[in-house]
């Protein structure tokens, strides 16, 4: 697996990370990105490689885990995603990400 390498997405540098693993537990579905070399602050491209599993509880919270921190993604006014979210199979979206403020802000809906 490319677990080090970053490719951008456009000229700008945004990075595209595919996902390592989806794991659905009872309080949360967890989207693990492994260990990258990312700026604190800034966009990424999540590629969701594996489909969040059908019958998933579609109100469970979603994390994302990069590099050994998880944190969970939420939506413009800090309301956190859902499965009903990002439902539909195995696609990319975007997150804006400010390790500082601890904001991880789903930048694109995914809704089918």
């Amino acid at each position: 697996m490319e677990c080090f390498n970053i490719f951008a997405t456009n000229a700008g540098g945004i990075a595209y990370l595919p996902s390592t693993n989806v794991t659905v537990g009872t309080e949360a579905v967890d989207i693990a990105l492994g260990f990258r070399r990312i700026q604190p602050v800034g966009y990424f491209t999540v590629r969701l490689t594996t489909a969040i599993p059908a019958g998933t509880t579609t109100t469970l919270p979603v994390t994302i885990t990069l590099n050994g921190t998880t944190r969970a993604l939420t939506l413009f006014d800090g309301t956190p995603v859902t499965v009903a979210e990002l439902i539909g199979g195995t696609g990319v979206f975007l997150v804006f990400n400010n390790r500082y403020d601890g904001i991880l802000q789903l930048m694109s809906r995914t809704t089918v």
